[in-house]
């Protein structure tokens, strides 16, 4: 059993605590769900936040992009703050006071590290594109000296991380609220892959891929099977 998340000035629940989670499985299911996370940075004085891809491997997030951004330039110099979150369901209650989301969030807080080793750059580019489509990096073209010079990879450290989750109906069942002819509930919100669109141009007698057929039509935002799972 992995040990708990620690608690730190920063990953301290101070609001809703019954919401926050000190599982590291909790936060492993989340970032593994999840496809786009935001880096948070200050970038030249001024906070940036930057949507991007990421990848997983053990304790280790990793981001990249080009060697050219901003945001990747600044990261390993300061404290970054990446978040990913699932939105699950709107919860509708009967005053818009208690109108709440159920919702699963993590942030990680640390100084980024740039890396350099060619070995593990490779490593954290193969585990950013088989998080997003696990068979992609045996079945695709892998990049080349060139491509590989023009990508920045940023490493980031799993030990401060903050998760929040929030499940089940409104908060006003037991209030006086509760004797109002208003409907109360949640409105579940669920997403998911849908058939593969080949590119216009791609020749006749390609097939589609065992791994990205098997994507297709799963739900997003939670887990995904991998290929060979049942």
């Amino acid at each position: 059993m992995a040990s708990p998340l620690p608690v730190t000035e920063r990953t301290r629940h101070r609001r809703l605590r019954e919401q926050g989670s000190t599982d590291r499985q909790d936060l492993d299911d989340i970032l593994r769900a999840g496809l786009i996370c935001h880096l948070g940075v200050i970038v030249e004085g001024d906070p940036m936040v930057v949507p991007t891809v990421y990848g997983l491997d053990g304790d280790t997030v990793y981001l990249h992009g080009s060697v050219a951004s901003r945001s990747l330039v600044a990261a390993p110099r300061t404290t970054v703050c990446v978040t990913v979150t699932h939105l699950d369901g709107l919860v509708l209650a009967r005053s818009v006071f208690e109108h709440a989301v159920n919702y699963r969030s993590a942030m990680i807080y640390g100084v980024p590290r740039l890396v350099t080793d060619a070995a593990e750059k490779l490593a954290g580019l193969r585990a950013l594109s088989e998080h997003l489509a696990p068979g992609q990096w045996d079945y695709a073209r892998r990049p080349n000296k060139k491509e590989l010079a023009k990508t920045t990879l940023l490493a980031l450290s799993l030990a401060e991380s903050s998760v929040k989750i929030r499940t089940g109906p409104p908060d006003d069942g037991d209030s006086p609220d509760a004797a109002l002819p208003i409907w109360a509930g949640v409105l579940p919100l669920a997403a998911s892959w849908q058939s593969p669109e080949p590119d216009p141009v791609l020749p006749a007698g390609i097939p589609l891929p065992p791994h990205i057929a098997a994507l297709a039509h799963q739900r997003a935002g939670w887990p995904r099977l991998h290929p060979g799972q049942p």
